[in-house]
Formats: structure tokens, C-alpha cells, sequence
């Protein structure tokens, strides 16, 4: 189970040719433009300018979901989140957002109306949290 981190982004929602850059940025591991714009080039069917890589890049910094530093004269952009925290992240806010909305008949009807696998998977997670929280009450 992958724990969900102290840090969060600034902004969680991210459009389509941001999440596409993110992934690259991820897939690097650290990137410059020129790399990432690159990576876009190389579908032959795509077109995007060097300035549009900068911009969403800079985006996705003032977001919070990468950050920059200079080194010599080139720019590098890592992911402040891995894609494993950001899933998580934004998991969290989802089902955090569902349960905040919904009262607890609606959540108890949508949970009835799912299928065997789906009902499965919920009585997992409600076993992890029991051990969950047993073993803070222990750690006490």
C-alpha cells in the first residue's frame, strides 16, 4: 500500500498536455525541455512548440508537481511527487470528496449496487483498516 505523502501539490487537476508532460518528467525522472519536447516530436503525427513544453512546465511548477533548478545555462525539471503519491493523492481527494457529499444511505446504496469483485476489494480495505488501526491502539 503506498502511503500517502506529506506533500501534496498546490493544484491537483491537471490538463491533458500537462498530465502527458508529467508522465515524460516521470518516465525521466529529470528533464529539460529540450528532452521532453523531444519525446513529444517523436510521434510524427504530433506538433507542439519548444515555447508550449516551457509553459506547461512552468505550469506544473507553480501547480507544485515538479520543481526547477539551473544548471550552467539549462533548466531541469523533477517531479516533487512520484506517480505512485500522486495516485494516491488524488485517490484520497476522491473518495474524500465522494464521502463529503454523499450521506452515508447514498454511499450505502452505490456500495450494494457493485459487483463481486468490486465488494471484495471493499472488504479488503475495511480489513486493512482494522489492522490498521489495531495496531496504533497497541503502539499506545
Amino acid at each position: 500500500m503506498s502511503p500517502l505523502p506529506d506533500y501534496r501539490p498546490r493544484q491537483l487537476s491537471l490538463g491533458p498536455l500537462e498530465t502527458e508532460i508529467l508522465n515524460i518528467v516521470w518516465e525521466l525522472g529529470c528533464a529539460t525541455v529540450k528532452e521532453v519536447h523531444e519525446r513529444i516530436l517523436s510521434d510524427p503525427d504530433r506538433e507542439l512548440a519548444y515555447t508550449s513544453v516551457t509553459t506547461v512546465l512552468n505550469r506544473l511548477t507553480n501547480k507544485g508537481w515538479l520543481s526547477c533548478y539551473k544548471k550552467g545555462r539549462v533548466f531541469y525539471w523533477e517531479p516533487l511527487v512520484s506517480r505512485e503519491e500522486a495516485r494516491a493523492i488524488k485517490s484520497y481527494e476522491q473518495l474524500h470528496q465522494f464521502l463529503a457529499v454523499s450521506n452515508p444511505d447514498i454511499v450505502a446504496s452505490f456500495a450494494d449496487s457493485l459487483d463481486t469483485a468490486s465488494l471484495e476489494q471493499l472488504e479488503a480495505i475495511a480489513s486493512r483498516l482494522e489492522k490498521i488501526r489495531r495496531q496504533r491502539e497497541e503502539q499506545k
